[in-house]
């Protein structure tokens, strides 16, 4: 298995950011290396898998942006996937900006991608808004890019949200359309990756109002729990958290129609890796005035460390550039071949 995995950098990291997608990422780094010695244990030897983790600093340019802030938020995302447990010895881990195939071949597959796919894209209609006439071209054709960030190293698997499956399923039909079209049939370039759906990823809310998601745009500093957050920060971020004045049910339908209660229950159950079922019949019946430092605890003792060596590592730019470029060389070494081969399809002579 080689899976590809990309993330948009974005700064001002928070407990949303992580249990709903970093911590994913590194439990699929985790298994793969688990199912990999299985296989060795059972047969003895094992095809190594592989996880390419990147951020996508060229997507960023398809909206608006402030080339310094870019740039800060990749290294600082560079230092939370470290921090969280992304491991550059046993992942690659790499900027999209230092690997110019994925733009090389983004435009290779132009002349195979058709308009009246991309049109189909729902995410253009949502973030082009009713003005579509002043969107950018590269937000019109980023899902080509996204195409090319996955078939340029012949990913077997991606791991998918619901919002991103219409886009796999371009990037498979961009692929097909390629081999038919210029390959032999025992000869494709491109593999067609298959999706992974993630286990139900935590969504996490708003401290300060259950029904909005946790936002690093939301104005108030309560209403989210930041990487950088001191356990002093965590704990009084927490027991200041919006409730009800009821105590906590017995059961989850108790939680129905109470959104702050049922996001720090998520959180909770998220953090320990329990089921809301059995938070609540830990905790049913008894107030938020006991809940909340319970929970300010496990989300110290889940977080600080964390936070620790992201502090740590985010002061030190030398670190993270001499992660990012040694992820680069991996990730150029393994898309080289794929890149070739779609050259030498298409007739493109290329020395």
């Amino acid at each position: 298995m080689r899976v590809v995995s990309g993330i948009q950098p974005t700064g001002n990291l928070h407990l949303g950011n992580y249990l709903g997608a970093i911590r994913n990422w590194v439990r699929m780094q985790d298994t793969l290396e688990a199912h990999d010695r299985a296989q060795i244990a059972e047969s003895g030897s094992a095809q190594k898998s592989e996880t390419l983790f990147f951020l996508a600093d060229l997507h960023a340019l398809s909206q608006p942006h402030d080339p310094a802030a870019l740039r800060a938020a990749t290294l600082e995302m560079t230092a939370a996937l470290v921090a969280c447990g992304i491991d550059p010895d046993r992942s690659v881990l790499f900027n999209q900006a230092q690997v110019p195939l994925h733009a090389e071949l983004q435009w290779l597959l132009n002349g195979t991608a058709r308009m009246g796919w991309l049109n189909r894209m729902t995410q253009f209609k949502d973030k082009s808004g009713k003005n579509r006439e002043s969107a950018s071209v590269a937000l019109f054709t980023y899902p080509v890019l996204q195409a090319a960030d996955v078939l340029l190293y012949q990913a077997t698997h991606v791991p998918v949200g619901e919002d991103q499956k219409q886009h796999l399923e371009l990037a498979r039909d961009i692929a097909q359309k390629f081999n038919n079209d210029f390959c032999c049939e025992d000869a494709p370039v491109f593999t067609l990756p298959e999706p992974i759906i993630p286990g139900e990823a935590a969504r996490i809310m708003s401290l300060r109002d259950g029904s909005a998601k946790m936002s690093k745009s939301d104005p108030s500093e309560m209403s989210r729990i930041n990487l950088v957050d001191d356990a002093d920060t965590i704990m009084q971020k927490i027991k200041k958290a919006k409730t009800d004045p009821e105590p906590l049910p017995s059961d989850v339908a108790g939680l129905a129609g109470r959104p702050e209660a049922a996001n720090l229950v998520g959180i909770y159950g998220a953090l320990t890796g329990a089921e809301p079922a059995a938070v609540l019949a830990d905790f049913g019946g008894k107030g938020f005035g006991a809940f909340k430092p319970a929970l300010g605890e496990v989300m110290i003792e889940t977080l600080g460390p964390i936070r620790d060596r992201f502090v740590t590592l985010k002061q030190d730019r030398e670190a993270l550039d001499a992660i990012l470029a040694r992820g680069a060389s991996k990730a150029r070494e393994r898309g080289a071949p794929t890149l070739s081969a779609a050259y030498q399809a298409l007739g493109l002579v290329r020395h």
